[in-house]
């Protein structure tokens, strides 16, 4: 290569500090941070965080707040897991079904469809935390349906 191509090195790697030539302004719109190849620059953009359980780097993805599996075990120790189960909507929503299905006749109460199966619990005023008898009431699909979207469509005359 004749002499005269050759750049002087002007600035040094931002992460090793090897001396490399950048034109004037790239150094500007990357703010004078200079890199020798893309692994330097792939070191740079690495996000590490600590390790919840030893404390050691690792590199932070998604939700993983420990290390290794042993780590995980560790953090995981005196959890217990489904004991009360303060948050499961789904047992909660069948207790309330099968205490309707045994106190109502296990129909719907509107148009007599006896697929008990099918039945789904409509709250009457539309709380669904309030799970007293006399809000609650034992509807099939169609009368759902019916109670929550006809009286919005747009296909209903006025």
């Amino acid at each position: 290569m004749p002499e005269k191509y050759i750049r002087n090195p002007n600035v040094a790697c931002f992460t090793c500090g090897k001396r490399v030539y950048r034109r004037p302004s790239q150094l500007i719109d990357s703010e004078s941070r200079a890199f020798c190849g893309s692994a330097c620059y792939g070191v740079y953009c690495r996000n590490e965080k600590p390790c919840v359980v030893c404390g050691k780097l690792m590199l932070s993805s998604l939700n993983k707040k420990t290390c290794s599996r042993e780590c995980s075990n560790r953090n995981r120790e005196g959890i217990k897991y489904k004991i009360g189960r303060p948050r499961d909507k789904f047992k909660s929503y069948q207790a309330i079904k099968t205490r309707l299905l045994e106190n109502r006749a296990g129909t719907c109460e509107r148009c007599s469809y006896n697929k008990k199966e099918i039945l789904q619990v409509h709250h009457k005023n539309r709380n669904r935390k309030d799970n007293t008898d006399s809000n609650l009431e034992l509807i099939c699909p169609n009368c759902h349906s019916e109670e929550h979207y006809l009286e919005k469509s747009w296909l209903k005359s006025t």
